[in-house]
């Protein structure tokens, strides 16, 4: 036998204790019945539906002001077939929870129409989640004394993908879609360094100052005009846990931010019974369990030594 032929058997008994780990353990995306879109899947819809909110800055089509109708007619077109797709596949998988899906299990693509609908609720909602990003952008611009434009916000801050994103994937996330909205939010999260969790709300004029190491959990609530600085997070104090242990879901474990509040650098706002009130501002660092009340500055204890 030669070098070449114990290569291949080395590789192929390789291959099948790989197969064996594998299948043994389902984490793969191998089912026979109802697969689930990959994440390059995902990620190429996310940026056809970027690239209809602001052709010309995502994607690498150059639109032409006379071309786009059509283009953003041809783009709806193809995002509503592709989306529609992926969801239906989302919504295949979380019915084989109960029982496994056959290849031939009449339940496989049952879920088509309902999945066509919340595309269509979807795309119907684009006009106004274009209108919010606007908002956004602007008080990016008002925000950020570096700013020198919103064309320069739009053209070049990783804050507006990850809040693009957002703004889309909580749609879906209110449609009770299964893992397509926190796919989403990944494919944010792996280019932008922001985790915005798609089950938070936040409301218009939001803005992320250098954009990056944001921690967003999933039942945070966010009014009007909050203004983030990098490395915030909005996350939870505990988890609590059933009597066998598991942790509860469902619950409010993040705090609500209200209207006008700016939370610095590094600073760590937690649980579900924390409100920061109204026009609050909160320090670099500052570590915050309980709820802070509207028109208040709160700083870290060793800025406030050093201010002495």
């Amino acid at each position: 036998m030669n070098g070449a032929d114990k290569d291949k058997m080395g590789l192929e008994g390789l291959a099948g204790k790989l197969g064996q780990a594998i299948t043994g353990d389902h984490l793969a995306n191998i089912w026979e019945g109802c697969q689930l879109p990959g994440r390059d899947a995902v990620a190429q819809v996310l940026d056809q539906l970027l690239s209809v909110l602001f052709p010309g800055v995502f994607g690498n089509q150059v639109v032409r002001e006379d071309e786009l109708g059509d283009f953003i007619l041809e783009s709806l077109a193809s995002v509503r077939g592709a989306l529609s797709h992926h969801i239906a596949m989302a919504l295949d998988y979380r019915s084989s929870l109960a029982r496994p899906l056959g290849a031939d299990d009449p339940r496989c693509g049952t879920n088509a129409a309902l999945a066509g609908e919340v595309t269509v609720k979807l795309l119907e909602q684009l006009p106004l989640i274009r209108q919010v990003l606007g908002l956004d952008l602007l008080a990016a611009y008002e925000g950020d004394p570096a700013a020198g434009s919103v064309v320069e916000v739009l053209m070049s801050y990783p804050f507006v993908q990850a809040i693009s994103v957002h703004r889309i994937a909580h749609e879906l996330y209110k449609a009770d879609v299964p893992l397509i909205p926190r796919m989403m939010s990944e494919v944010a999260h792996s280019r932008t360094g922001s985790d915005i969790h798609p089950g938070a709300v936040i409301g218009p004029g939001f803005f992320i100052d250098h954009g990056t190491g944001v921690v967003i959990g999933e039942t945070t609530v966010i009014g009007r005009g909050v203004k983030l600085y990098q490395g915030v997070t909005l996350g939870a104090l505990s988890f609590p846990k059933d009597k066998d242990g598991n942790p509860i879901k469902g619950i409010k474990r993040h705090p609500n931010i209200e209207d006008g509040v700016t939370i610095y650098a590094g600073a760590t706002v937690l649980g579900g019974e924390t409100t920061i009130g109204k026009g609050s501002v909160i320090g670099g660092n500052c570590w915050i369990t309980s709820s802070v009340p509207p028109e208040t500055v709160v700083m870290s204890e060793r800025a406030q030594r050093k201010h002495k």
